[in-house]
This record gives structure tokens, sequence and C-alpha cells, in this order.
């Protein structure tokens, strides 16, 4: 039984060893065709015609190292780039920023206005006996030289008639207009017994006599006296009397 399997594989023709022979030439020509569209640059053929790399594994890096060299690279690595290279430019002009910024610099107009000095408030008509004038006047000092104004110092007092024709004065539209933007004013009662503030008037008026009220002084913003009615006697009454001579020792 034997002989008879051994004489039929002898006999039997051998399988033709032409179709495994041919498989290393037709790699080797993918490998060349690959190298040579590397070296010499992109092919004419359209794109998809190109052969498949699964012929060769080593064929695989040749082409990704020559895609970056080549001119025709992969459209959607192209793309990634082109759309990374026109977002930087996006970011960092950033539309929301260039608004914010607009808009911080249109709201800093407002701010200059509002920080200009607004005008002084003017005291009412008569005098505050419980008033701490000393504390008054050091206030109307500091606002002063902050704001760029003059202080005025009105000594008199409630029982005084020619104080209460001053006031009368005082309180006109103009003449409160003049006194709001130049001056700081501070009355103080010199009426009643208060030697504090008889020593206050001693202090800016220091000739010392018979006093005629209103005692009007003016004081610049470092404390020194530029002009007291005490002195020069007394403007008349009157709003013009009275704003010729705030005009006159205005700041």
């Amino acid at each position: 039984m034997l002989r008879p399997v051994r004489a039929d594989r002898r006999t039997q023709p051998p399988r033709p060893a032409a179709p495994r022979g041919m498989r290393l030439p037709l790699v080797a020509a993918a490998v060349v065709a690959a190298g040579l569209t590397a070296a010499c640059g992109p092919s004419t053929q359209p794109v998809g015609s190109a052969a498949p790399s699964s012929a060769s594994p080593s064929a695989e890096p040749s082409a990704t190292g020559s895609a970056s060299a080549s001119p025709e690279a992969s459209p959607t690595a192209s793309a990634a780039a082109s759309a990374s290279a026109s977002a930087t430019p996006r970011t960092g002009s950033s539309p929301a920023r260039a608004g914010s910024a607009a808009a911080t610099g249109a709201a800093a107009k407002p701010s200059r206005t509002s920080s200009a000095a607004k005008p002084a408030a003017v005291p009412g008509p008569g005098y505050d006996s419980s008033a701490d004038a000393q504390k008054l006047v050091d206030a109307a000092l500091r606002t002063a030289k902050a704001e760029g104004r003059t202080v005025l110092l009105d000594f008199g007092a409630n029982w005084c008639g020619n104080c209460k024709a001053a006031d009368k004065v005082f309180a006109q539209p103009q003449t409160a207009a003049i006194l709001g933007n130049s001056y700081q004013l501070v009355k103080i009662d010199i009426g009643g017994n208060s030697s504090a503030n008889s020593a206050l008037l001693r202090k800016y008026s220091p000739s010392g006599g018979t006093y005629t009220m209103p005692v009007l002084v003016v004081v610049s913003p470092s404390g020194t006296v530029r002009t007291d009615t005490h002195v020069t006697g007394n403007p008349p009454l009157t709003a013009e009397g009275i704003n010729s001579f705030l005009r006159q020792w205005a700041s």
C-alpha cells in the first residue's frame, strides 16, 4: 500500500514556484518607485492613484519623510497648519480686549470731569456759638490748599446789625458764586463769652484795640493773613462793595 503512494508523489508534477519569485521584484519595484518620487518631486498622477503602502512596511517611513519636503503634502496637514496660522492673530488681537480697552478709554474722560472741585458750601446766616472754631479753620485751610481756594474768616455776632447786613449780601446768588468758587468761608462768633474764639480773633488780627464787626480776614492756604478789615476798614456792606472786596482778594 505504501509503494503506490510514493509512486504517486514522484509522478505528481511539482507546483510552479514562479509566482513566489515574482513577488520580490514587485516589492523592490514599489520601493524604487517611492524613492524616485521622493527624490524627483511630486508625482503628476492624480491624488489617490499612488501605489498602496501596504505592499511593503519599509515603504511607509520613506513616504512619511518625503511628505514634509513634498509641495503636495497631506491636505489635512496643510489645512490644519493654515487654520492654526490664521487663528494666531485672532487670539492676539481679541475683539473683546479691544472693545474693553475702548470702553475703558471712553470711561476715563468723565472721571477727569468728576474730579474737578465743586463750589464750596456757603454757611447760612448767623454764627454758631457752640462750634469749635479752631477745627473749622483747620479744615478750611486743608480744603483750600487741596482745591486751590482762599480762606475767609468772618468774625461777628448774632446781635450785630452790620453782620446781618453782610449775611444778606453773602446769600445773594452773585456773591454766593464768588464765595463758592474762590473761598472757604468760616463764620466765628465773638459776641459771646468764648475765650477760645476771642483768642482766635487776636491770632489772625493781632493789632488789638476796639474791633468793628464784622471783621473779615482773608487767609492763604498756608495760614498767612493777606488782608484784615480791622486794619483796612470794612468795605461797603452792599453787593457791589462786598463783591469788589472778594474779587480783589480771590485766589
